[in-house]
């Protein structure tokens, strides 16, 4: 198991898709944007659910955090059933974040990779992708490193997604 923790556009997905071209052995790439996409749109918009303010700040509600724990333990299944993944995700709550995945991945090995992109950088990429609230990269590029500990770092604004991929495959 492999899990990315990083801000909004600092390129963990790229990571992820090479990392799957590196790697040997058949690894499902699984990131939260798959579970925000996947919720009723309701949930996208509401307090219960995932918002997303103009200044790029995003708040999670109650039902969100029922749906994020059943998908965790999902994650944790298909591992536990001797899938290989990798999830991309973004830790809004730090070390929190962590240990909610520590709790339902407890007696896997898990490698711990910080994907890291200056707070710019990763707003000109939020910029070209069209596709995300303007201003949330850069609020998310250090905010979800901040108090955290990893097996492995990666910098996407220093690296190309491939060379970082190769970081972390040989960390394994």
């Amino acid at each position: 198991m492999i899990v990315l923790n990083g801000g909004s556009s600092s390129g963990k997905s790229g990571i992820a898709r090479c990392l799957q071209a590196l790697l040997p052995d058949a690894w499902l790439a699984i990131g939260v944007d798959t579970l925000i996409d996947v919720m009723p749109a309701r949930l996208r918009l509401g307090s219960e659910g995932i918002g997303f303010a103009q200044d790029g700040e995003v708040t999670v509600g109650g039902e969100f955090r029922l749906l994020e724990d059943a998908w965790m333990e999902g994650v944790a299944a298909m591992v536990r059933a001797g899938a290989r993944v990798i999830v991309d995700d973004v830790f809004l709550g730090g070390p929190e974040s962590r240990q909610r995945w520590e709790k339902v991945l407890d007696g896997f090995v898990v490698l711990w990779v910080g994907v890291r992109c200056d707070p710019a950088v990763a707003a000109g990429r939020e910029l070209a992708r069209g596709d995300r609230v303007a201003g949330m990269a850069e609020v998310q590029a250090d905010l979800v490193h901040r108090g955290m500990t990893y097996d492995v770092e990666v910098d996407t604004a220093r690296c190309e997604a491939i060379e970082c991929a190769r970081v972390i495959a040989a960390r394994l």
